[in-house]
């Protein structure tokens, strides 16, 4: 039985999973602060990727400029971002284990999804499907809309999503900015030092049909 034919579809992550966001993110909010001239401890943002853009922007603006500011960075980012923003280790390898495997990649993404496809066609990743925009609940009601059989990511709130959606497996790599122990309390099935050993697991880990646990 292929992996299509048993229904497995595995989504990934984006920032700080399947690809190292850093360079370009940092690139962007030192063009805003320039813009601004408001003061931004870039190496502070990059250190904690994960939740929504606008989160972070409300600690370097006024509640009344976030929305403005979320808006100008999204333009900004094309030019920006994608240039310098490599592919995690492994990640392509990743992506190959389970499209030779026969099954679906679909990418998750709190990132704004035109900005998250630029960064797919730059790295020469193709995905199935694109969800983007999507964060905490957008990622659980995506990985159920999309049959979902594993959710891989680096961020505690990754894996909270994948557990909240029955019959999905919560593959943590600890790339970012949350440890092993952080992703394992959040509920990871299980913790991956990095992308590179996807293949192996994936190799063992019977997805067809797997059901591991109850919610």
């Amino acid at each position: 039985m292929t992996a299509v034919e048993a229904g497995v579809t595995v989504g990934f992550d984006l920032d700080m999973t399947l690809i190292d966001s850093r360079p370009g993110i940092a690139a962007v909010y030192r063009e805003l602060a320039a813009e601004t001239g408001v003061y931004i401890d870039v190496e502070a943002v990059v250190s904690r990727l994960g939740p929504p853009l606008e989160d972070e922007l409300a600690n370097w603006f006024p509640a009344e400029r976030v929305v403005e500011m979320g808006n100008r960075y999204r333009a900004l980012y094309p030019d920006f971002a994608i240039s310098p923003t490599p592919l995690m280790p492994g990640a392509a390898e990743a992506i190959d284990a389970v499209r030779k495997a026969g099954g679906r990649v679909i990418v998750i993404t709190a990132k704004f999804a035109a900005n998250a496809a630029l960064h797919l066609a730059h790295c020469g990743i193709v995905a199935d499907e694109l969800v983007g925009w999507a964060w905490a609940d957008g990622k659980r009601d995506a990985l159920h809309d999309h049959t979902a059989s594993a959710y891989v990511g680096d961020y505690t709130a990754d894996m909270i999503a994948a557990r909240a959606v029955d019959g999905v497996v919560a593959v943590g790599v600890a790339t970012g900015p949350c440890s092993d122990v952080e992703l394992r309390a959040a509920g990871a099935d299980v913790v991956l030092p990095d992308l590179l050993a996807f293949p192996a697991w994936f190799a063992e880990a019977k997805l067809f049909g797997h059901r591991p646990h109850s919610r």
